[in-house]
C-alpha cells in the first residue's frame, strides 16, 4: 500500500507556484525531501496535511484522500515543524495535557520513553529550551500517539551531530517492522545519505526527481575534464565550476557518453543539490 500519494499539486502565490508536484511513498519507508531554501518543501507538506488549500491536485494517506477524511487521518498522522511556535512561558508537561487529548491513541508510556531517550525535562519551560529541544519535543509528541505516517519537515534542524544521529537511528528503527512510514525535509544531505530509502527533489516549485535513493544518485554523473572537454559537453551539462584544471560539471547519466574519455563518478546527494542550485540561480 501506498502511505502516501501526492497528485498533481498546484498552488500559486504573487511570487512562487508549486506546480503539477507529484510523488509517491509506499508503506514502511523512509524518503528524504531536498531542495534549496525558497525551492517548495514546507509549502509541500503543509498542502499534504491540508493546511495549506492548494488550488488543484489531491493527496491520499493511507488509501485516503486527506481533503475528505482530514479528521480520521490525522489521527495516524505524526508532524513537525521546524520553527514551530509553542507558549514559550508553559511548562511542556502543560502543553503536552492539552494536545494529548486531540488524540483518541495518545500513549502516555510511549510519550515518557521519547522524553527519556531525548532527555527532555516536561518541567522545564519552552523558553529554557534550545533549537535543539524544541526540535526534539515537537518530535516526541509526533511519536506518541501511534501514527503510522510522519511528516517532519526540518526535524534534525538545531541538532548537535550526537543527536542528529541518535534521531536517524530511531527513525530507522521505527520503520524496520514496516508499518510505519517517514517523509521529512531536510538540507543536510549526510542525514539522507545515513537513512534514506527514496528522495524527492523539489526545485522552483517542481519535482525534478523523485526515485530509490541510489538510483536517484545513478541518474546523474560528475564530469571532471579539461577546458577542451568542456566544450564537447557545456550544452549538456545542468551546470559546472570553472577550476584551474578545466572543470567540474553536473550531467544526466542519459546525456553522458562514456566513450568521451571524460572522467565521470556517481555525485553525492549534496553534489547534485549544489550544482542543481547553481543551474536555478542562473536562470533568475
Amino acid at each position: 500500500m501506498l502511505a502516501l500519494d501526492v497528485r498533481r499539486l498546484n498552488k500559486k502565490y504573487p511570487n512562487f507556484q508549486l506546480k503539477d508536484v507529484s510523488f509517491q511513498l509506499e508503506q514502511g519507508y523512509i524518503m528524504g525531501f531536498i531542495g534549496a531554501n525558497g525551492a517548495g518543501k514546507t509549502t509541500t507538506l503543509k498542502s499534504i496535511l491540508n493546511m495549506i488549500r492548494a488550488d488543484s491536485g489531491e493527496v491520499r494517506i493511507m488509501g485516503k484522500n486527506i481533503a475528505e477524511h482530514e479528521l480520521e487521518l490525522k489521527q495516524e498522522i505524526g508532524f513537525a515543524f521546524g520553527g514551530t511556535d509553542f507558549y514559550t512561558r508553559s511548562k511542556l508537561k502543560t502543553l503536552t495535557g492539552v494536545i494529548k487529548t486531540f488524540y483518541a491513541n495518545w500513549d502516555d508510556a510511549a510519550y515518557s520513553g521519547y522524553l527519556r531517550r531525548f532527555k527532555l525535562d516536561e518541567n522545564k519551560k519552552v523558553a529554557e529550551l534550545s533549537t535543539g529541544m524544541k526540535v526534539k519535543y515537537s518530535v516526541a509528541l509526533a511519536l506518541s500517539h501511534g501514527a503510522k505516517v510522519l511528516i517532519l519537515d526540518e526535524p534534525t534542524s538545531g541538532l548537535d551531530p550526537v543527536a542528529r544521529d541518535d534521531l536517524l537511528d530511531l527513525f530507522q528503527e521505527l520503520v524496520m517492522g514496516g508499518d510505519i512510514s517517514i517523509l521529512f525535509s531536510t538540507h543536510i544531505t549526510s542525514d539522507l545519505e545515513k537513512c534514506a530509502d527514496y528522495i524527492t527533489y523539489i526545485a522552483n516549485g517542481r519535482i525534478i526527481g523523485s526515485s530509490d535513493k541510489e538510483q536517484f544518485k545513478e541518474s546523474y554523473r560528475l564530469l571532471n575534464g579539461s577546458e577542451s572537454h568542456l566544450i564537447q559537453v557545456k550544452d549538456r551539462l545542468i551546470s559546472y565550476k570553472v577550476n584551474s584544471f578545466g572543470f567540474t560539471g553536473l550531467i544526466r547519466s542519459e546525456d553522458f557518453d562514456p566513450s568521451s574519455g571524460i572522467q565521470a563518478v556517481t555525485p553525492s546527494l549534496e553534489e547534485i543539490m549544489i550544482y542543481v542550485a547553481k543551474k536555478e540561480e542562473e536562470h533568475v
